[in-house]
């Protein structure tokens, strides 16, 4: 294993590193201390659309998308008035061609991480280890060693820690702090099979309701006729003696009325805001919860955590392979601490309207919430919560900035910034050998764009840097694959560019007629730095979709 990486937990974000790195061609050892998979309980259960596209790379994200369901209509109260109702995307499962997924969809993390299972099962190189704790991690100048409870050692080249919220043990190994704060209050979920008309496709949040006085509720449609309801209950709250009193079905029933129902899960849980202050140490990256946790409003945890996995897979194969130095690494905790942090302003934001921690937040959620029903300006400041997204990074050491094109900072709720260095690429049909989306191209290697106008001294300029790249690199004319014309609009493309896409599909540089001196400078950037090598493109390309 020493030319491989060992990836520490077993959950989806775990799953999910796991499985790109095999698509790079790299061997893993995926390690958790459980027996086997506790499937209790909906958990994180809204799957944002990019990241669905990220786990359609290892071939589980249409699949994931065709069972989950999408509200499309999310309706908001305050007390026992309707405030508004906003609607979203296409009803049910009929999703459009493009973008290729929905904003998201809502299934249990329980079932997302069967369908990840099963891509596992049949991907060779990956060592699926359960019971195996781990209690040290070692490094040195060739690799890592970690150490597992009886005695055992697996050694490997690298490793990322994806233990999750309970990883205070991995934490503590790596010497990282995890500062922030946790929420007095704690939170009630109960899963619900019950047919409820008009509720299939509907998101639902309450506001301070009459029948949980002073705090919220919140209710999401899931697949099979299940519904997960989410109450905001005191920090002293006693699941067990509620059930056993009855008083936990008088607050399901103070919902649903008289309708029969079945609980099929339900948990208490605390809401965090914490990050670690590195999600790299040496050889070891930290991701997902066990390297940041947010509140879940906005579904901010799971989908950051399988962003911090794609860019921690792609960079992890580039030094495994031998196509970028360690440097690299470091670009990691650059942009994935930055997104954590975003994340945390994001949901911190959200939870003081939720939850006022002084009189002036309690003050004014009172007034907008007030003046919702009736003026819509105050309609924007209700916050339960802005959805997840991507993170971009016009700010990191692999981007090159464009003046024609600034980034004006983060865009409007359910917006997203034009295309330009830092952003991900827009989706959008195209014909080529390597797949019939934009995104599929985007994510096999270097991919150098070129568009309409381009000359031949240019293209020649761009295929001799791909060919002295270290690693998969591919050269593209806009005109050739965009028989629709809708990725040249998607890109607001001007004449003859050479747009430099990293292998995680986020644009490094827009670049103007550049000469061989300039591309090959922004290329060895995009990719940290990395030495050219005479024909070194030739090595491992991802595996098939």
């Amino acid at each position: 294993m020493d030319g491989g990486v060992a990836v520490v937990g077993n959950g989806p974000v775990g799953q999910t590193a796991a499985l790109l790195l095999a698509r790079w061609g790299v061997p893993v050892v995926l390690l958790d201390g459980r027996p086997r998979r506790d499937p209790a309980g909906s958990r994180a259960i809204c799957q944002q659309g990019d990241v669905l596209d990220i786990w359609e790379t290892v071939g589980a994200g249409r699949r994931i998308a065709d069972e989950g369901v999408t509200w499309t209509t999310a309706r908001t109260f305050y007390r026992d008035r309707e405030l508004f109702a906003h609607r979203a995307g296409a009803g049910g499962n009929a999703f459009p061609a493009f973008p290729a997924f929905p904003p998201f969809v809502n299934i249990s993390q329980s079932r997302t991480e069967e369908i990840l299972d099963e891509r596992i099962a049949a991907e060779p190189l990956i060592d699926v280890r359960w019971n195996h704790a781990v209690t040290g991690i070692d490094q040195d100048a060739a690799g890592v060693t970690v150490r597992i409870a009886g005695g055992r050692r697996i050694r490997a080249g690298h490793a990322i820690a994806c233990a999750g919220a309970r990883g205070d043990g991995i934490r503590r190994m790596l010497g990282v702090s995890f500062d922030g704060h946790s929420f007095d209050d704690r939170f009630l979920i109960c899963d619900i099979r019950a047919e409820l008309a008009g509720w299939a496709h509907e998101r639902r949040f309450y506001f301070d309701p009459s029948w949980n006085p002073g705090r919220q509720v919140l209710i999401h449609p899931c697949p099979d006729g299940i519904f997960r309801i989410d109450w905001q209950v005191p920090g002293d709250y006693d699941l067990d003696a509620e059930e056993t009193g009855g008083a936990l079905d008088a607050r399901i029933r103070a919902i649903i009325g008289a309708t029969p129902y079945e609980i099929v899960g339900r948990s208490v849980y605390r809401f965090h805001s914490r990050v670690v202050n590195r999600m790299r140490v040496g050889r070891v990256l930290l991701a997902g919860d066990c390297a940041h946790l947010v509140s879940p409003f906005g579904a901010r945890g799971l989908n950051s955590g399988v962003c911090d996995a794609e860019n921690a897979a792609w960079k992890l194969a580039y030094v495994r392979h031998g196509w970028a130095g360690e440097d690299l690494l470091e670009s990691y905790h650059t942009e994935r601490h930055a997104a954590a942090l975003e994340n945390i302003e994001i949901t911190s934001a959200t939870m003081d309207f939720l939850v006022p921690q002084n009189a002036g937040q309690r003050r004014r959620r009172l007034e907008v919430l007030r003046r919702a029903a009736d003026d819509s300006a105050a309609r924007g400041e209700v916050d339960s919560g802005r959805l997840a997204e991507p993170f971009w990074y016009p700010d990191s050491p692999l981007t090159t900035p464009d003046p024609r094109r600034p980034f004006t900072g983060r865009p409007p709720r359910g917006a997203v910034p034009p295309a330009g260095p830092g952003i991900l690429v827009p989706d959008a049909p195209v014909t080529t050998p390597a797949g019939t989306r934009f995104r599929e191209c985007a994510r096999d290697g270097l991919l150098l764009l070129l568009t309409p106008g381009t000359t031949s001294a240019t293209k020649e300029t761009a295929e001799q840097v791909a060919r002295t790249v270290a690693g998969p690199a591919s050269v593209l004319e806009l005109e050739a694959i965009d028989s629709t014309g809708a990725l040249n609009k998607a890109l607001r493309a001007g004449r003859r560019e050479v747009w430099v896409i990293r292998p995680d599909a986020h644009v490094a540089a827009v670049l103007a007629e550049p000469g061989p001196t300039e591309l090959a400078r922004v290329v060895r950037q995009a990719l940290g730095g990395q030495s050219e090598r005479e024909g070194a493109n030739n090595g491992v390309l991802p595996a098939n979709r």
